[in-house]
């Protein structure tokens, strides 16, 4: 492959309900001629893929997929949002299932565990389990089959085994007892274990549903940095735009409070910049004419204009997102073994499930079938990877994005996973580890007996000034009860500090001294 026709991308997935899943899209996927490597994150629902661009598309690695019964988002412009929208669609849609499931089983459980011996409970509880099988919890048995149409397994084809083989022998028993009583066997029902199980893998679903969306909060929190619409210069007029409409040229109106849009460069006016989530520093960075300014920091008391740069997902925080992305779509060493694991682990439970069976069979005596089955069943049922795939992805989307919200980038899931044997850090500025909040912390007044007054003056020259350092000092004043004075002429000294008169005309000065 061309080095130059290799491209990397991240891209949403639909359909994926187990680790099973997530391995069966990474083998369709690195299976495809022109894929280097993907891996896919079953916490956060993407795939990240290397592949070379002359010889598949994305089209291409869709519609492979599709085959399989899964999805990618590709559409590079609002995927994320999209993604969040299916996201929090199939949540609603599982916590509403899952409800009326529950409340179907309980009736079934009560005439399963407490009337066993009532005849007609054997037909209200095949009314209530139908629905529950194969209304609420079809997605079993769709996925199943449609693994099964791959030559493929996961966790849904154990639910849909035990579930439906539960379902069938009861229904069986139900309207012909009489098979198995004239051999010696009791025509016992399953309806309540059939309702139960898949009562609680949906309630299982639930709270994975909502743990995937605990982990994504910090990358949330930083394609928030850069807002939804900005006010820029179209034609010689000003105009309310959406960000997507910005192209390299725009000029671009920035007020005081304003978060920056995309990167560019200033061309008229000055102000005071927060970059602390770009450099850590603590201080805001002054800005003038021919300073850059980058996409997603905070513009503080100033109003200036700037010519867009970098647009899309060619500025900076897109850039960090992107590698934040990657970073928690990477596979750490230990996570690798685990699909490995996960990948065999459902072959390897249906196995055992059949053995168990046999052996019961066997050895059983007259309750050899019934015994056999519920045991079957209840490997096939207990013997969940979920949380095996899971765990580890989960793990290391909450730390990556931790460090994320805490402006810390880290290269990927091995880094994070060797960070214990970490014994010492070097860190070459200050203001990495500062609070990001100046505070006047020491203040020595030299004219001890006008004290009070030059007090009341700065307080009052700082007000009005529009450098960070200004509201540590204000802070430091007010605390001390000082009260300021009415100033006039007031004028900022660009690089210098401010100036104003009293009411007497005498001038004062704050700032640096030349």
């Amino acid at each position: 492959m061309s080095t130059q026709t290799i491209e990397k991308s991240t891209f949403p997935v639909t359909g994926m309900s187990c680790a099973g899943c997530a391995s069966s899209v990474e083998n369709i996927l690195n299976k495809t001629d022109g894929v280097s490597s993907a891996e896919v994150n079953f916490a956060s629902n993407t795939v990240l893929v290397s592949y070379d661009t002359e010889r598949v598309s994305k089209e291409e690695l869709k519609s492979n997929l599709e085959g399989a019964g899964y999805d990618i988002i590709i559409s590079s412009d609002n995927a994320e949002e999209e993604q969040a929208e299916l996201h929090d669609k199939a949540y609603q849609e599982v916590k509403k299932r899952t409800l009326w499931a529950g409340i179907l089983t309980l009736p079934v459980f009560i005439l399963g565990m407490f009337f066993m011996s009532w005849e007609p409970g054997k037909y209200i509880s095949l009314a209530f389990a139908v629905p529950v099988l194969f209304i609420f919890g079809r997605s079993f048995f769709i996925n199943a089959w449609k693994q099964a149409k791959n030559k493929q397994v996961n966790m849904d084809t154990l639910v849909a085994l035990s579930t439906g083989i539960a379902f069938i022998f009861s229904v069986f028993t139900t309207f012909f007892p009489s098979f198995f009583e004239s051999r010696g066997i009791e025509a016992h029902v399953y309806f309540e274990a059939a309702t139960v199980i898949i009562t609680f893998i949906l309630l299982g679903k639930v709270f994975e549903e909502k743990a995937k969306s605990n982990t994504s909060t910090a990358l949330k929190k930083l394609m928030g940095l850069q807002p939804k619409k900005l006010r820029a210069i179209i034609n010689g007029e000003e105009q309310e735009i959406p960000i997507e409409a910005v192209e390299k040229g725009n000029t671009i109106i920035i007020r005081p409070g304003e978060k920056i849009p995309v990167d560019g460069e200033v061309i008229k006016g000055s102000s005071f910049v927060d970059e602390s989530m770009i450099t850590g520093e603590p201080v805001p960075v002054e800005k003038s004419e021919g300073e850059k300014v980058f996409a997603g920091t905070v513009n503080q008391k100033g109003s200036f204009q700037f010519t867009a740069k970098k647009v899309g997902k060619d500025t900076m925080l897109s850039q960090i997102i992107k590698r934040v992305q990657e970073a928690q779509g990477s596979k750490a060493p230990v996570q690798k073994l685990v699909d490995k694991i996960a990948s065999i682990f459902v072959p390897a439970v249906m196995g055992i499930a059949v053995l168990t069976f046999i052996i019961w069979l066997s050895i059983g005596g007259d309750l050899a079938f019934s015994h056999g089955l519920t045991t079957a069943i209840a490997v096939l049922i207990v013997a969940c990877p979920c949380a095996l795939g899971l765990a580890t992805p989960t793990a290391i989307m909450v730390g990556i994005g931790k460090g994320a919200e805490n402006n810390i980038l880290i290269k990927d899931a091995e880094s994070l996973e060797l960070g214990h044997k970490v014994d010492a850090i070097i860190l070459d500025k200050t203001g990495t580890i500062t609070k990001g909040k100046p505070n006047v912390v020491n203040q020595k007044w030299l004219i001890k007996d006008e004290n009070e007054t030059l007090k009341s003056t700065l307080l009052a020259l700082e007000a009005d000034s529009e450098h960070p350092l200004a509201d540590a000092v204000i802070r430091k004043l007010k605390e001390n009860g000082v009260q300021p004075v009415k100033m006039t002429d007031f004028n900022s000294i660009t690089g210098k500090g401010v100036q104003a008169k009293d009411a007497n005309g005498k001038t004062f000065l704050s700032g640096t001294v030349h």
